[in-house]
């Protein structure tokens, strides 16, 4: 009697794991909240991104000057215009025109070949940095501003870093700070005793 006792709970036990473990209403995936189409389009429905506005009026618009010069594909050191860029980002690989629209040079295009206006760039980013991306959406990477159940508004990640070279240049470290011991308190209340007790 207690062995078919036993094997009726391993019985019972098992069905109930199998209905827990296979219920989709009790089993959630972590990830499901960042890569759901919801959560995707929810970065543009309650933020605000913040405009670039770091083209200079002698650049943009591009077609200005793109628009008359015949194409050029070829990697190359740009010396007549251009030539305060320095390109450090992936640039064994890339070139300008991995991100920048060949036929139309006010617009960044995606690896799809859809076109994206500068102020969509993070898209651009997010193709090769999704972590950095995912993480960017979440408020944990970059820089986030507003209230937490209202408007927000992002910086976009050409706000932070230069698109052409985005690694930070390296930092001289600065002293560390003082400790709390090695701070000399002249508060007003000591100065109003030694005010009150001087002659």
């Amino acid at each position: 009697m207690p062995v078919q006792l036993n094997r009726g709970i391993i019985l019972v036990s098992l069905v109930l794991l199998e209905i827990t473990a296979c219920n989709p209403f009790i089993q959630a995936n972590q990830d499901d909240h960042i890569s759901s189409p919801q959560h995707r389009d929810s970065v543009a429905d309650s933020t605000k991104l913040i405009p670039v506005e770091t083209f200079s009026s002698d650049y943009f618009p591009c077609s200005d000057c793109h628009s008359e010069i015949p194409l050029n594909p070829q990697r190359r050191e740009l010396v007549e215009m251009h030539d305060d860029i320095v390109f450090d980002h992936d640039s064994e690989n890339r070139w300008c025109l991995a991100c920048h629209n060949e036929s139309n040079r006010d617009s960044l295009v995606l690896a799809g070949g859809k076109l994206l206006g500068f102020n969509e760039s993070y898209k651009l980013c997010g193709q090769c940095h999704g972590p950095k991306i995912r993480d960017w959406k979440l408020g944990i990477h970059g820089k986030r501003t507003g209230q937490w159940n209202g408007q927000k508004q992002y910086l976009l990640c050409v706000h932070c870093h230069d698109p052409h070279s985005p690694k930070f240049k390296k930092l001289q470290p600065m002293p560390p700070p003082r400790r709390p011991e090695d701070i000399k308190i002249d508060s007003i209340y000591e100065r109003e005793e030694k005010d009150s007790t001087s002659p």
